[in-house]
């Protein structure tokens, strides 16, 4: 029996490399002789470089950047096992993580970090870059991101655009002659796990500016700013981002890789198509999956349906272990997944379902794993 073991990270709990040994372990219980394929995924947020490296026998490359409030920071990236492509999380060198609480302010902070990783790459000699765009701590549109690539972003005195999504009101210019000519010899794949446009009711400053510490005055000034934005781009550049679906990742850096000739792909799909996913899922006979909770989002661009999608072309069996299920889980079913199980064995605290969750998945796994062996020997009339 072959086992394809394929989850997302459990957030705040265990890493994807984490949940997957804990359901290895579990099922190892109930099928000792199975041969288990272990592939941590993730869907272009936090934890695609890890999964990427370790698929391709890669390795990762880190350099001093600029954090999102202007300070020196260590930042890491992946490269695949053969050289040609860097793997990027924007959350590496723009992440929320960086800032605390207190001092989180989209108004001021700055993606001009991505884009100094981004030049790191481009030293690295690699021929195509994929850009996770999840957990950022911005809403400037990519402007800094773009500045740090040597882009030219002036204001009406003529003068370098000041940092953060506050200062787009005053941009008067964008110039990309000056944009290091090497990303023209790269593709630019673009990972991003949602579909909001820059602007309005569902765009990045209404939907992500409240988390990083926007208020709803500061986001009413945030989307003007970026809709100001999105015009100087259409002037200068000839590009219409604004509402292409994804523009609004990230606090729009969507807009600003788009701008420079980039892709936007699915996060997940590009994940799995950088390990050789769907070849693992052929030779498979049963896939497992998981992620934190299981609700109605899972199913707009998350690991759990990218697997479910793949596994159904080949007709595979797939089951998913959670954190928690929510009340709408069950969307997940008509998704292609066949059964779903929460980890949580009784109600408890938040606090305690994160302390307990490795304990959790491999109990559930072992359960399930039991359960599945029970079913393989049981008659069928």
């Amino acid at each position: 029996m072959k086992i394809l073991i394929a989850p997302d990270s459990f957030k705040e709990s265990l890493t994807a490399p984490e949940a997957a040994q804990q359901i290895e372990s579990g099922f190892r219980s109930a099928f000792p002789e199975a041969e288990c394929l272990i592939v941590p995924l993730a869907d272009g947020g936090e934890g695609t470089v890890q999964a990427v490296v370790a698929a391709t026998g890669g390795s990762h490359l880190s350099c001093r950047v600029t954090d999102p409030l202007g300070r020196p920071v260590q930042a890491a990236y992946g490269l695949t096992g053969d050289g040609s492509t860097a793997v990027i999380e924007m959350a590496a060198a723009s992440g929320l993580m960086l800032v605390p609480p207190t001092a989180r302010n989209p108004l001021l902070t700055t993606s001009y970090g991505t884009g100094e990783l981004i030049r790191h790459a481009l030293d690295a000699g690699v021929s195509r870059i994929i850009v996770g765009i999840g957990g950022s701590a911005t809403n400037d549109g990519g402007a800094g991101m773009l500045q740090a690539l040597g882009a030219t972003l002036l204001d009406e005195q003529g003068r370098d655009l000041a940092a953060g999504g506050g200062a787009l009101s005053g941009l008067a210019r964008i110039d990309l002659s000056g944009v290091d000519p090497r990303l023209q010899r790269v593709s630019l794949d673009v990972a991003c796990d949602v579909t909001n446009p820059l602007l309005g009711e569902q765009g990045a400053s209404a939907v992500f500016g409240p988390q990083k510490g926007a208020s709803p005055e500061m986001v009413a000034q945030l989307d003007a700013n970026l809709a100001h934005y999105a015009g100087i781009i259409s002037r200068d550049l000839g590009k219409t981002v604004a509402a292409v679906p994804g523009a609004g990742a990230a606090g729009g850096m969507g807009a600003a890789l788009l701008a420079l000739g980039g892709r936007i792909c699915s996060g997940i799909e590009l994940v799995m198509e950088s390990v050789g996913f769907e070849a693992l899922v052929q030779k498979s006979d049963l896939v497992i999956t998981g992620e934190g909770r299981i609700d109605r989002q899972s199913v707009n661009g998350k690991v759990l349906i990218g697997v479910a999608r793949v596994a159904a072309r080949w007709g595979k069996p797939v089951i998913a272990i959670a954190g928690s299920l929510a009340a709408d889980a069950d969307i997940a079913y008509s998704h292609g997944i066949a059964a779903m199980f929460s980890v949580t064995p009784r109600p408890c605290s938040p606090e305690n379902a994160l302390t307990d969750a490795a304990a959790n998945l491999l109990r559930t796994s072992r359960d399930i794993a039991a359960t599945v062996r029970l079913a393989r020997r049981l008659p069928l009339t």
